[in-house]
């Protein structure tokens, strides 16, 4: 079964920056499209970065030219890297993992993990 912990999140001011990082154990990550989503309070949640498994990238307008996807499969791990952060980059993120249908895995939809606090104040 595979698990996702993100982790780096908090409190930091406007104009500051944060690097997350979702660490997935139980399998490899490797074959993997990866993305992370956000949940502002009391709105959706939303895609905000995606990687593929071949390593192409793409960002929402939102975050874009701020916000940087990578991954190291070699570590199994994922990251977020955000800077220039403002007051409305403040949700839970969220990392997601989505099997390539060649896998048949038991959980189509994906996995998820728990989510991480990030709140942009001064």
């Amino acid at each position: 079964q595979l698990q996702l912990v993100e982790s780096g999140g908090g409190l930091v001011q406007p104009g500051g920056s944060l690097n997350l990082s979702c660490v997935a154990s139980g399998r490899k990550i490797g074959f993997f499209d990866m993305q992370w989503y956000r949940q502002p309070p009391e709105k959706e949640r939303e895609s905000i970065a995606i990687i593929t498994a071949e390593g192409q990238t793409l960002h929402a307008d939102s975050v874009k030219g701020r916000f940087t996807i990578s991954r190291d499969s070699a570590k199994n791990v994922l990251y977020l890297l955000m800077t220039s952060l403002r007051p409305e980059d403040t949700a839970v993120y969220y990392c997601k993992a989505d099997p390539p249908s060649f896998l048949r895995d038991p959980k189509p939809g994906g996995y998820w993990g728990q989510g991480t606090q990030v709140t942009v104040s001064s």
